[in-house]
């Protein structure tokens, strides 16, 4: 069962989707750990249609992560083809790793680090 993180439903899905695209494109982000388990599954899968490659799974990521540049002349759907999906082509799962961190030092939150494996 995924978790709630206190948010509705519409919340939560843009910030997973937010979460999805800012760690494709800097292939390591700083998040709290209840954040991080749920963001694992939502880009190991996005990452498998990366790895499919044909057009409909192209626009099913598309559909799913926001259009951001990842860099002057890269987007995150192109970068997501071309360099992850190819960087993975071998492996079946298993493309984040999270990394627990001590608690944040404001509110005591549990931190961690997820990235790219």
């Amino acid at each position: 069962m995924a978790r709630k993180l206190g948010r509705k439903t519409d919340h939560r899905m843009a910030m997973l989707r937010n979460l999805a695209s800012d760690l494709i494109i800097h292939e390591r982000i700083e998040t709290t750990e209840a954040k991080a388990k749920d963001l694992k599954s939502t880009v190991e899968k996005i990452i498998t249609l990366g790895k499919r490659g044909d057009i409909h799974a192209r626009r099913q990521a598309a559909a799913f992560l926001y259009d951001q540049e990842a860099n002057e002349d890269e987007k995150v759907i192109q970068k997501l083809f071309d360099d992850v999906a190819e960087r993975y082509e071998d492996r079946q799962g298993g493309y984040t790793r999270v990394l627990k961190l001590g608690p944040r030092q404001g509110d005591g939150a549990k931190m961690a680090i997820i990235e790219l494996v």
